[in-house]
């Protein structure tokens, strides 16, 4: 569990993105282990449908990618994920990132770690026969796109390496992981381990072309802009039944590719103006 700055045991705040993130992960755990208590076997078959299975999600289990990463299963592991998580988070708020550019950073390396192993199982089923399709759950996904993002945008800075009074560079950590999952690659794990390069790859794209402000903001930005020029549009067609209107009463009006009337005895005083 990395650390940071000169104070190794202090966590970021637990607000914003962070704090959403946490809770919605704690609170799927908890009601996964309730339901385990209550109905043990279609428990199971309830964290068998909802993580992602590259074989059942091309028949038709479609909801898999946005459902797997909530699901978590070991006591050790989840609280591992979720410290990582409430770390990696929380210090991209600390450097000025609003909740939503986190958010939408974070669902990206979830999506982008389902689709590259979709991508896997795909070629390896066409060129050297159909890998293990394992279910994948937890964040780790995630996780990563945010570490990859944190390694490119801050590299130069320092993480100190729990439990060892020792740092690293940010960018160093980075590379250092990806290389561990690429070596996993060529063993028994190779679906997880591309569908985790595939999530840090996603991150680090996000943080290239995503708006700062957020995959909403941008989502809105351009549901405005198709908006306006839909009713740029409606004037513009206004304009020109109005004129066919006019010419057919005598006078003749016209406006300007705006929509806009454009006053004719306006234009003659500025002219003699």
């Amino acid at each position: 569990m990395p650390r940071i700055g000169s104070s190794p045991f202090a966590f970021p705040d637990f607000t914003g993105a962070t704090r959403r993130l946490i809770l919605i992960n704690l609170g799927t755990f908890f009601a996964l282990l309730l339901a385990q208590l209550a109905f043990r076997e279609q428990a199971a078959d309830l964290v068998l449908s909802l993580s992602f299975i590259p074989g059942a999600f091309l028949h038709g289990n479609l909801w898999q990618p946005l459902t797997y990463s909530f699901i978590h299963t070991g006591i050790l592991g989840t609280l591992l994920e979720l410290l990582s998580l409430w770390f990696l988070a929380g210090f991209l708020e600390m450097q000025g990132h609003s909740a939503n550019w986190v958010i939408g950073l974070y669902a990206v390396s979830v999506l982008g770690t389902a689709a590259a192993g979709v991508a896997i199982y795909i070629v390896s089923g066409t060129f050297t026969g159909a890998i293990l399709s394992a279910p994948l759950y937890g964040c780790f996904g995630g996780i990563f796109g945010l570490l990859a993002a944190i390694g490119t945008l801050y590299g130069d800075v320092q993480f100190m390496l729990f439990p060892l009074p020792m740092g690293i560079k940010a960018r160093y950590m980075a590379v250092i992981w990806a290389l561990v999952y690429l070596a996993m690659i060529f063993g028994e794990q190779r679906l997880y381990a591309f569908s985790v390069l595939g999530g840090g790859l996603a991150g680090v794209l996000w943080i290239r072309m995503a708006p700062r402000r957020g995959i909403s903001f941008m989502v809105s930005e351009s549901w405005y802009g198709i908006r306006n020029r839909y009713y740029r549009w409606k004037r513009r067609r206004a304009a020109r039944k109005f004129e066919v209107y006019m010419r057919s009463q005598g006078r003749t009006v016209r406006f300007d590719g705006q929509g806009r009337l454009i006053d004719e005895d306006q234009d003659d005083k500025k002219r003699w103006n």
